[in-house]
């Protein structure tokens, strides 16, 4: 079996985001950046599939510059087997991802295709759905569980409600959740061996895919401060606080 982790580099959860002074968006030069953790536990999962002797091979693709090549060592490091980099300086917007995607799956034909349920950059959530969409595959989201029987994939998925299992036939698209797994330390051994994998580059105009952009961003603005507490000496104090505060908005 052959699985298709898609995953994606953003600014490190650990930096400070910084807004660019023109409103543009946000500052991504002289910012460390990494795999999304989605996309990280993505790959994990995969990996794990491997070791139980389900699958022969995984592949890892990205979308973006060649920095993205770092962020696909990574997964190589972690145990993936080659990667792929749709290479593009244009922003991608998830529809555009998913179409992008969709072409490299009719290519490498894998049997699972495993993607983070969002990017931390945007959390917008929208490019597995997208892209069993327009595969026409089944699709498991917010998977915490995963165990291959029977020719398909049990998929145990977090809803409001509790928990919903679901079985899908291969091929299929699963988006991982935080719970499924915490992924692995990466030795140094392993990040020496992932140099030696190959990478494939993959110009984006050879897809022939149109990723124009269909939204257009007016503003990008940082939160105002959140400000200081006041504390209070006894809960009748708070209650003349409020009662004070709710005749001023009156």
């Amino acid at each position: 079996m052959k699985i298709l982790v898609a995953i994606k580099r953003v600014v490190d959860y650990k930096a400070s985001i910084r807004v660019k002074a023109d409103g543009s968006g946000v500052e991504t030069s002289n910012v460390k950046m990494s795999m999304n953790p989605f996309d990280e536990i993505a790959v994990e999962e995969a990996i794990r599939i491997k070791e139980q002797g389900s699958a022969n091979e995984i592949i890892v693709l990205s979308i973006g510059s060649d920095a993205a090549q770092e962020t696909l060592r990574t997964a190589l490091a972690m145990g993936a087997d080659r990667g792929i980099l749709i290479k593009t300086d244009a922003e991608i917007e998830p529809l555009a991802a998913a179409k992008l995607i969709k072409a490299i799956v009719q290519q490498e034909t894998p049997n699972l295709i495993i993607l983070g349920k969002q990017a931390i950059d945007t959390d917008n959530n929208q490019t597995g759905q997208m892209l069993a969409a327009l595969l026409g595959f089944p699709q498991g989201t917010f998977a915490s569980k995963l165990v291959l029987q029977d020719g398909g994939v049990s998929v145990t998925r977090e809803i409001d409600g509790g928990l919903e299992t679901l079985f899908l036939t291969l091929p299929a698209v699963i988006t991982t959740d935080l719970r499924l797994n915490e992924p692995r330390y990466i030795s140094l051994p392993n990040i020496v061996k992932a140099k030696q994998k190959p990478i494939n580059i993959v110009p984006l105009e050879s897809l022939n895919v149109d990723v124009t952009p269909r939204l257009k961003t007016l503003r990008v603005s940082a939160p105002e401060k959140r400000r200081s507490g006041v504390r209070l000496e006894s809960v009748a104090d708070l209650v003349m606080r409020l009662k004070n505060e709710a005749q001023v908005l009156a």
